[in-house]
């Protein structure tokens, strides 16, 4: 499309302000849960085949963006979609790539405690620092609060590695309560929390209850800078995917205390945001991805690819989401780069 070129990143000035302090777990494990951490694609190719050779390009361009790190095989990832050796081979081509100094998490989370267990400890044999645990949810009814907290300390007392908790009820319809996530932050080997909805009241309670050294990180673009605010440590967003510069950007200005630039560059990312998850899903975030010039390729059935008037909107959504950068965004070769973006 006319208007959104190659994706490239001023990777030394970005890097250079992103705060990235450590979280130690009891297993001496350094993750940095601060900043920005991309929740990947997993690319296929036209007949629904593993693109490794697309994961490993997509992961090289990013390592140079100045991010914290990386979710493997969450939601975002499609990890419903892959079978088992599906699974390490992506675990192991993206940790084949990505920097030890760069935090690898893996997303994990089957029905049961003991499947869960299991693919945990396949996670970690493949390489993984940490895993992302989503909440199990076919049995819904059954899965209140006192389950999650008895599921999770089980989990958290087997894994070799640190566990981040997995709240996302617009997939699962379970939520983690902040008393839930509060009673849970006392297990040495829980450190942290990807909440993805955008309901930001229970997010404050959760950042007030929870222990001082544990994560609170929000999985949603469109409240990124509000959740930054409450008191987030940083975000596992899949719209930094195909707007990486602009997300390092918000994060860097809350940080540095502009809230009114961080506050318009949130305005400015919110609809891409919206489109390339609630709206379009993983079709469109993949759609973003091959507009940008990165392999995003088509999602696996039955979720679908979208339709070229998406396209479309999406290509201008990222064209608008790149214009008027701020006064700290930056020139290469006399091209402005920006929300992951060089302006044409």
């Amino acid at each position: 499309m006319q208007g959104v070129a190659t994706a490239r990143y001023n990777a030394a000035t970005l890097q250079q302000n992103l705060e990235t302090s450590p979280i130690v777990s009891q297993n001496s494990s350094t993750l940095s849960l601060r900043g920005l951490l991309l929740p990947f694609t997993t690319p296929f190719q036209d007949n629904e085949e593993l693109d490794l050779t697309g994961l490993r390009a997509n992961i090289r361009r990013w390592n140079a963006a100045g991010v914290s790190g990386y979710v493997v095989l969450g939601s975002t990832g499609e990890r419903v979609n892959l079978d088992e050796r599906e699974y390490i081979a992506v675990i192991e081509a993206a940790r084949e790539e990505i920097p030890r100094d760069l935090t690898f998490i893996v997303g994990a989370g089957q029905q049961s405690r003991r499947g869960t267990i299991s693919e945990i400890k396949r996670a970690v044999d493949s390489g993984a620092d940490a895993v992302l645990v989503i909440t199990p949810h076919f049995y819904r009814a059954a899965i209140t609060q006192e389950v999650l907290v008895h599921h999770y300390n089980a989990i958290a007392d087997a894994s070799p590695v640190p566990v981040i908790l997995y709240s996302m009820p617009d997939l699962t319809g379970i939520k983690i309560a902040p008393e839930t996530a509060a009673e849970l932050s006392r297990h040495e080997n829980i450190v942290g929390i990807k909440d993805s909805s955008a309901d930001l009241s229970p997010f404050r309670k959760t950042v007030e209850l929870v222990s001082g050294d544990f994560a609170v990180l929000t999985g949603n673009g469109t409240v990124f800078y509000d959740a930054l605010r409450a008191g987030a440590r940083g975000a596992i967003l899949a719209v930094g995917c195909v707007a990486t510069a602009q997300c390092l950007e918000i994060y860097r200005l809350a940080q540095t205390g502009r809230g009114e630039a961080a506050e318009h560059l949130q305005q400015k990312l919110t609809p891409l945001a919206l489109a390339v998850t609630k709206r379009y899903g993983i079709g469109g975030l993949k759609a973003a991805l091959d507009l940008i010039g990165f392999a995003g390729g088509i999602p696996r059935a039955p979720l679908q690819p979208v339709i070229d008037a998406v396209k479309k909107e999406i290509a201008e959504l990222l064209r608008q989401s790149s214009d008027e950068p701020s006064t700290s965004g930056s020139e290469i070769n006399g091209e402005t780069h920006f929300a992951g973006i060089v302006k044409s």
